[in-house]
Formats: structure tokens, sequence, C-alpha cells
């Protein structure tokens, strides 16, 4: 206020203010917001405008619903990914108990071993025999 000339310079901008906004919402695309001016201490000023060009939430509200639908669909997929592997594994529990069953009925086991010598082979097949609930009549005797 000690200086006329910046006094002058912020009377005129100050009047010109409310020509200045309705040029910014004439001239908006979109809709305006929110329009600020702040003076600072060396009598700049300092115009902010922020505007939207979905003012009714219409667009936002599109694309929220679209976001959801598609969380919805990878939900679903995923879903029906681990019905079909739980239905896999149960297929298999289920033919790994016939198989097991038959095999107590029988008492029939077979097991096929391959290598380069008679110690592997007889090594893999031990392996392969443990993994087997044998009945309690059959034992191994390894020389080897």
């Amino acid at each position: 206020m000690n200086d006329p000339e910046k006094a002058k310079y912020l009377e005129e901008n100050l009047a010109a203010i409310p020509d200045c906004t309705k040029d910014t919402i004439n001239g908006c695309l979109g809709t305006v917001t929110n329009q600020s001016y702040m003076i600072d201490a060396n009598g700049n000023i300092i115009e902010t405008v922020s505007g939207t060009n979905d003012p009714d939430g219409k667009i936002a509200k599109e694309n929220a619903e679209r976001k959801a639908k598609e969380n919805r669909e990878k939900e679903e997929k995923i879903k029906e990914k681990r019905a079909a592997k739980k239905a896999e594994e149960e297929k298999a529990a289920k033919q790994r108990a016939e198989k097991s069953a038959e095999r107590k009925e029988t008492g029939d086991y077979t097991l096929s071993v391959t290598g380069n010598d008679v110690k592997s082979m007889t090594q893999s097949l031990v392996a392969e025999s443990v993994s087997i609930s044998a009945p309690d009549r059959s034992s191994f005797d390894i020389k080897a």
C-alpha cells in the first residue's frame, strides 16, 4: 500500500477478475469446479483453475462399473480353475485309492526299474518298493 504504482496495478487487476472468471467459464470445454486468485507478498497475482469433463460423474461411474465387471469375470475364472483343479485332484486320489485297493486284494505289485548296473537298479527298486504299502508277508533281502 506504500507503493502507489503497485496499488494502481493491483486495483486494475482486481477489477478485471470478474471478467477473467467469466472468460474462464465460457472458454472452458468442461466444467469449472474451482477458480481461485492469490496475491503474494510481492504483489504477484496467481490464478488457479480446476475443472472436469465429467460434472455429473457419469464417466467415472461407467469406468467403475466396467472395472467391477472385469474383476468379477477374473474372480469367476479363478473359481472355475480352482474347481477344475480340485476335481482333477479328487479324480487322481480316487484312482490311486482304487489301485491301492486292487493291490491289497491281489497282493500283486509291478515295479519297473532301469539302470546302468545291478547296484543302482537294486537301490531304485528298494526306493520304489518303500513307497508301496506292501502286505506284511512280503520282504526284500538285498545282497548287492
